[in-house]
């Protein structure tokens, strides 16, 4: 038995032994599963589940409902302060407590006040096991005041002139919900001139004659307690002036040129500018050096109000708005500072210890400014709550050690700041428990064969129990390959068969006693549908039927519903459904469409469709539908700088309405002969009005679209150029790197003829270190995209921007990036390089990092060179093999996996930056143990007699150490494949030949053979051998490497024969699984293939090949599975798997033939042994086992191919290993290779090199793991 552990998952491999499944779960606290039968007797400390908010507004009419809910065992007490005092609320008669809670009734609708009520109330929940403690809850009454009354004068203003009209509602509290009104009651029309501000004032940038009214009204709503307060009306007068002088923009709200903003984090940052001026500006916000969050910034009110929700830290800095009109622009500045008031990084969490373990409660918050942190035990400051002997509080951790059931209590974590705090209650629980197995007695799982079965065993017990799972009554013997064991008890089979069905009994043990539970597993047979309905053409007026026939487990009841385009069936006496069909009668138009046949069980569902098309003859020709034809007479009108009229006339619509005109436009100045989109309009419009970029030479073309499709494009139009202007945008990519150690290269993405708005085009390049004072040093260069600044220190930052510009000017000001000037390489190698060799193939290696000034550029990581000793035979015909593994980063440790046990290595390291590799580290020498061998090399039988069989072989090509002894086991099989009893024999190491003598007569014998050395044993290698009836005959004929092909309803079959000639062969499939009888189909002559024809898709088959005659005999079963349905096609022959590896096996014919007549004409020559040796393929890494050691976190993609039954023997009886290189390649190329922190493999291998042969296995991943917490409520 194998225990193999796994994330969050346990891997189990089952011998030939009771299957017993270990859980260790090494954690340090408990966790208590919500089950009540296990919480009605189980003691457990206060835990408030329910309170009020800490800031509680109520509403002074209603009855004041303070909540406090808790639970515990025994069930808590609950008593409360005010202000910091005990409130006695037995001397208060408005004041009761809910019954078996902590929640305080204030009845003030009968008498009293409200406000006599106001306070900070905390609410206590006690019992033996400690004290919880709620948040201070502030109490206050909401207040909805009265407007002071106060005499308006009516207001007077020339046409144009800005105008603000006061709010200033009265305090409430919550604030009220301000909004404008007349005396009709409907909200006043708001636009880019009108709108209200955040203080609720109303805006004018400037009036208009249709302002005037006598009914401004300012509305404050409390919606707290439902009431909606009114100011006094306000009356506008605006006089009309012949003509209003235009002005250039100023600011209303806020006042001066700059400003500042505090916000706390995870608030939403609100800032606001409203301009007046004529005409009515337009506002526009940018963020200084920085871009505003795209999916978190929005506008509001004519976007005069900028909002990012959800602000964090990195939302501070210098927010600018801009109003401009015609006259000019004016900006304001914005300072924004995100406090943030203290947010959890971990609460304490609930610890449920047995006596003796050890634990802790970690408090972790974050704010700005820091928060302090402070500890509480059963609500009072731990400074003067009593002392306890196996707590230590280290800043925000409390340790505990050696535990015991005094050491209960609740404790409380206070982080604070001064805008605002956090208190969390965490208890600590010491228990002493026996196991208890919390899943139902004898609960029934059924499964549906090949898919995965889940056992539960819920378990519970202080200290944690140790789970054991065990099959029959008796603990009988499993065959399966793998179980896996998760984390919370449940027994999984990943892939359930017939004979998995049985009793599994769950154990659960810890120093305190024992418990176990049965539970019982049933596998059944998937449903099937084996007639699907097919494809149906039918006129219109006639009947169709759909066929569903469907095959199920005889234990289940299966329930057959048919679907139509997946919903219901229309309620119509047409449609009706017998047992296995679907029949609709008189079918119409409305009828076609897709019909489904669902067959459900209670495990599975299975689903076929089926498509119905209606047709019916036409009476007369069909009108001729298609795409319209192209629009004619382009015409370009009101010709402005900035925009142009285009105005056509549509074509044909050929019976389909035109939808929609796509416009595109060719500039033929920057890109001729290149048509991009312009615009779109409804196909109601022949005209559309176009906005146009400076220095554009257009051209433009239509294109109509109905139902159909689109139309050919019309002829082009004239052409029209645009003036030019200055750049809008900057350019992009803007990146500063060196490529000597000396200077920085300054590089960005070039605008394009498009974008460059005008003649001249130019970029203006500046730089500057960025921790210097040096002003900014800038050049003017050509239309380029690179600009090298020479005389510069080595890998230092600066700052750098490109602005563009051309003749008509600069464009605006661009966003400053950094970058740095080159790198060199590194000037010190890591120290004090320390090597731990964890097993025979993996070890770890640590080392210090070096001073990063040493580094003089990027961090890139650290590489370790490595190299295994070579004895002096292989160092004299290859160089010595250096690996390189590199580890990103700043790691100082790593691992070294791949490593060849009983061998000499030697490392060292380095540092690498962007440049390259650093000097390297002194030479580090280590040694691996010894490994289990790998298989012997060969294995033959020869000299069969009437009892004996000789045994050779050859010794492991790699023995991983020193030989103790070789193990030979065998057994006899029968005529039907059964197995005897097993031999086991001990063979000394020194041996190559053995005889077994005493066999029985004419006897075909299996033979298991390994090597051993002090690691334990190697991988076996197996062969099959008869003991002749008389001297002459060697073996008995027989069949082998029964292999299957297979596609959606055939299959090709081949194998391989050794026997007498002219042997007659014959092949003999069904359905796996199934109970029918075999089918036999005969092979014509004695060929070593056949094909089957007549499959069903989707579906698993069992094959087995045989011969007719006296001397009958069958292969070994195979299994495969067709492919499954799909709509008919071509296939195409030089896609096909047989058809490959029969042209692979000609043309290696051909070329082993070429290489023969080679070597007969150049007889003497000699001949290239050496690359004949290296040309062997990686092995795949072996998944490394508990039991010896070894690790299993190495596994390959090719790990989940499915293995060939059978294997390829030669007529001599001997089988050899493939040998291979001892490479890691298969991680990856390059020397990139990395490791993960843990020391798991995320990198690559890499480095040209010679290769040496060694032995590997295939190798498994293990699966998912599955989260399975228990917890406490």
């Amino acid at each position: 038995m194998q225990l193999k552990i796994m994330p969050k998952k346990k891997r189990l491999s089952a011998g030939r032994v009771p299957l017993i499944l270990f859980l260790c779960q090494m954690i340090s606290a408990l966790e208590v599963p919500l089950d009540p039968k296990l919480l009605e007797d189980l003691v457990q400390p206060p835990t408030i589940t329910q309170q009020s908010p800490k800031d509680y507004i109520i509403d002074p009419r209603e009855n004041i409902v303070i909540q406090c809910e808790a639970k515990g065992k025994p069930p808590p007490s609950f008593s409360w302060t005010r202000n910091g005092t005990h409130f006695d609320i037995d001397k208060d008669p408005l004041v009761t407590m809910k019954p078996g809670s902590g929640t305080l009734i204030i009845n003030i609708m009968s008498e009293g006040k409200a406000e006599t009520y106001e306070g900070v109330y905390q609410c206590t929940a006690r019992n033996e096991r400690g004290a919880a403690i709620s948040n201070n809850i502030v109490i206050r009454p909401s207040r909805s005041p009265l407007w002071t009354k106060e005499k308006l004068e009516p207001m007077i203003l020339r046409n144009g002139q800005p105008l603000v009209l006061p709010c200033r509602p009265p305090i409430g509290l919550p604030p009220p919900i301000i909004f404008w009104m007349d005396n009709s009651f409907q909200r006043l029309p708001q636009s880019e001139r009108v709108s209200q501000g955040l203080n609720g004032d109303l805006y004018f940038s400037n009036v208009l004659p249709e302002d005037t009214r006598e009914d401004y009204i300012c509305y404050a709503r409390f919606n707290h307690t439902q009431t909606i307060q009114q100011k006094q009306p306000i009356s506008v007068k605006v006089i009309s002036a012949k003509s209003s002088r235009e002005r250039p923009p100023t600011f209303l709200t806020p006042e001066g040129n700059a400003s500042n903003k505090e916000e706390l984090r995870g608030n939403v940052l609100s800032l606001e500018c409203i301009a007046e001026g004529l005409p009515t500006p337009i506002i526009y916000w940018i963020k200084e050096d920085g871009i505003l969050p795209i999916n978190r910034t929005f506008y509001r009110n004519f976007k005069k109000t900028l909002q990012i929700i959800h602000v964090s830290e990195a939302d501070s800095g210098n927010y600018q708005c801009i109003a401009k009109n015609a006259l000019g622009a004016i900006h304001h500045t914005i300072s924004v500072t995100v406090k943030a008031a203290p947010y959890w990084i971990m609460a304490p969490q609930n610890l449920v210890l047995s006596p003796g373990e050890d634990g802790t409660l970690i408090c972790r918050a974050n704010g700005n400014p820091k928060p302090r942190i402070s500890w509480l035990t059963n609500g009072v400051p731990v400074e003067i709550a009593p002392d306890d002997p196996s707590r230590k509080i280290d800043g925000d951790t409390i340790i505990f050690s050696n535990v015991q059931e005094r050491s209960s209590a609740v404790y409380q974590c206070n982080a604070s700041n001064e805008y605002g705090y956090l208190l969390a209650n965490a208890f600590v629980n010491v228990l002493a428990e026996p196991p208890r197995i919390l899943t139902s007695a004898n609960t029934l799982y059924q499964v549906i064969a090949n898919r995965p079965a889940l056992l539960d065993c819920a378990f519970f017990g202080s200290p944690l129990p140790t789970i054991e799972w065990f099959k029959g009554a008796k603990g009988s013997a499993l065959h399966e390959d793998i179980y896996v064991l998760h984390e919370n008890g449940t027994l999984e089979i990943p892939v359930a068969q017939k004979d998995s069905t049985g009793t599994y009994t769950c154990v659960a043990r810890n120093k305190l006693g024992m418990a176990k539970n049965d539970v019982h597993l049933e596998i059944k047979d998937p449903t099937r549908i084996i007639k699907q309905p097919e494809y149906a053409i039918v006129q219109r007026g006639s009947t169709v039927s759909f066929e569903c026939k469907v095959k199920h487990d005889q234990t289940l009841v299966p329930t057959v519903m048919w679907l139509k385009d997946n919903g219901e069936l229309p309620s119509d006496e047409r449609f009706t459904v017998d047992k296995e069909q679907l029949v609709v009668a008189d079918v119409s138009d409305d009828d076609g469409g897709t019909y489904t046949c669902v067959a459900n069980t209670t495990l599975d569902s299975v689903s076929a469709s089926a498509v119905l098309s209606v047709v019916a003859p036409t009476p007369t020709p069909a009108p001729i539908y298609d795409v319209p034809n192209p629009p004619f007479d382009l015409e370009l009108t009101n010709q402005l700088d900035k925009s142009v009229q285009l105005s056509w006339t549509p074509g044909n619509d050929n019976n389909s309405p035109i939808t929609k005109f796509i416009i595109e436009y060719e500039d033929t100045m920057h890109q001729a002969g290149l048509w991009h989109y312009q615009a779109e309009v409804s196909g109601t419009q022949t005209t559309a009005q176009l906005k146009l970029s400076p220095y554009v030479n257009y051209s433009f073309r239509v294109m109509a679209v109905n139902g159909i499709g689109r139309s050919l494009p019309s002829q082009a139009s004239e052409q029209y150029l645009t003036k030019a202007a200055e750049p809008d945008t900057n350019p992009t990519a803007v990146e500063g790197l060196g490529s000597e150690p000396d200077n920085l290269v300054i590089t960005w993405k070039p605008l394009n003829g498009f974008e460059s708005n005008g003649p001249g085009l130019q970029y203006k390049v500046s730089w500057r270190q960025k921790d210097g004072d040096d002003e900014w040093t800038s050049v003017f260069v050509a239309n380029v995209s690179k600009y090298i600044v020479s005389g510069t220190p080595t890998f230092v930052p600066y700052l750098i921007k490109v602005q563009a510009l051309n003749d008509a000017g600069f464009a605006p000001e661009p966003a400053v990036v950094m970058g740095h000037s080159g790198e060199d390489l590194p000037m010190v190698a890591p120290g004090n390089v320390r090597v731990n060799v964890v097993n025979s193939t993996l070890a770890e290696v640590h080392w210090d990092p070096v001073p990063l000034k040493s580094i003089r550029g990027h961090l890139q990581g650290y590489r370790i060179y490595y190299w295994k000793a070579q004895n002096s035979s292989k160092r004299n015909r290859r160089h010595i093999e250096k690996k390189i593994l590199t580890f990103q980063g700043s790691k100082t440790h790593g691992m070294l996996p791949g490593l060849e046990p009983f061998s000499h290595y030697t490392l060292n390291v380095r540092v690498v930056n962007g440049k390259g590799e650093g000097p390297a580290s002194p030479d580090k020498v280590f040694n691996t143990p010894e490994g289990v061998p790998s298989a012997p090399s060969s294995l033959k039988i020869v000299n069969p007699t009437l009892d004996s069989l000789t045994l050779e072989w050859d010794p492991p090509s790699h023995p991983n150490g020193i030989l103790t002894e070789y193990t030979l086991k065998y057994q006899p099989i029968n005529s039907t494949h059964e197995l005897g009893p097993l031999v086991d024999l001990k063979i000394p190491a020194n041996k190559t030949r053995w005889t077994l003598k005493n066999l029985n007569v004419s006897t075909r014998y299996k033979f298991y053979f390994y090597a051993q050395t002090s690691a334990g044993s190697g991988s076996q290698i197996t062969e099959e051998a008869v003991t002749t009836v008389d001297e002459v005959q060697a073996v008995n004929p027989r069949i082998s490497n029964l292999t299957a092909a297979a596609a959606e309803t055939y299959a090709n079959l081949s194998w391989e024969y050794e026997g007498p000639e002219h042997v007659n062969f014959y092949v003999e499939y069904g359905v796996a699984g199934s109970k029918e009888e075999w089918k036999k189909e005969i092979v014509n002559g004695s060929r070593s293939f056949f094909g089957l024809k007549g499959l069903m898709p989707g579906t698993a088959y069992k094959v087995r090949v045989g011969a007719e005659g006296d001397s009958g005999f069958v292969s070994s079963e195979d299994v495969f599975e067709t492919g499954p349905a799909m709509a008919s096609r071509q296939v195409d022959i030089a896609t096909q798997g047989w058809f490959i590896g029969l042209m692979c096996a000609v043309a290696l014919l051909i070329l082993i033939l070429l290489i023969v007549c080679f070597i007969r004409r150049n007889k003497g020559g000699k001949y290239p042994v050496k690359e004949k040796e290296d040309a062997h393929a990686d092995p795949e890494i072996q998944p490394m086992k508990e039991d010896d050691g070894t690790f299993g976190e190495y596994s390959d993609a090719e790990d989940h191919k499915p293995l060939k039954k059978g294997s390829r023997t030669p007529s001599d009886r001997t089988v050899k290993k493939e040998d291979s290189d001892d490479s890691l390649v298969d991680y990856g190329e390059g020397v990139n290779g990395q490791f993960n922190e843990d020391g798991s493999f995320i990198g690559q291998y890499s480095g040209k090199k010679e290769k040496e042969p060694a032995e590997g296995n295939e190798s498994s991943e293990a699966p998912s793991p599955v989260n399975a917490m228990n917890s406490f409520v």
